[in-house]
């Protein structure tokens, strides 16, 4: 069975996310892409556009002073969603994050059009940004 060409859109989005390449991030991103953080804090929102959810990405890494850190469980895909699988680690004023959480993502024509994050305490994760 071969993989569907979704994962590899988003192994190269979190690639390049991971290591800070944001001309990588935008080759896989849509110029138009809305990107859905639940919550209530200062991340939280409907972010419109890729300079927006970028905005937002990198509010992730100042606020925990780089330390945010996530890594792949598992990465399912066809040709409506691709959802994956991740497990977050970070830090901030005496705080600490380790959870998991799922991105569900629609992807067309090689590029990410629109994201929702999902965690496994909402609450835990609005103290920790807050």
């Amino acid at each position: 069975m071969t993989e569907h060409p979704h994962i590899a859109v988003f192994t190269n989005a979190y690639a390049a996310f991971t290591t800070g390449d944001m001309d990588a991030l935008a080759r896989v991103f849509s110029a138009d892409v809305v990107w859905h953080t639940p919550g209530r804090h200062p991340q939280s929102g409907d972010h419109v556009g890729r300079d927006a959810a970028f905005a937002s990405f990198a509010q992730e890494f100042e606020r925990s002073g780089g330390t945010y850190r996530p890594v792949i469980h598992d990465v399912l895909a066809n040709d409506n969603h691709t959802v994956a699988l991740l497990h977050v680690t970070a830090a901030r004023e005496g705080k600490t994050l380790d959870m998991n959480y799922v991105l569900i993502l629609h992807i067309q024509d090689g590029k990410i059009v629109e994201g929702w994050e999902t965690w496994t305490d909402q609450t835990e994760l609005d103290e920790f940004w807050s």
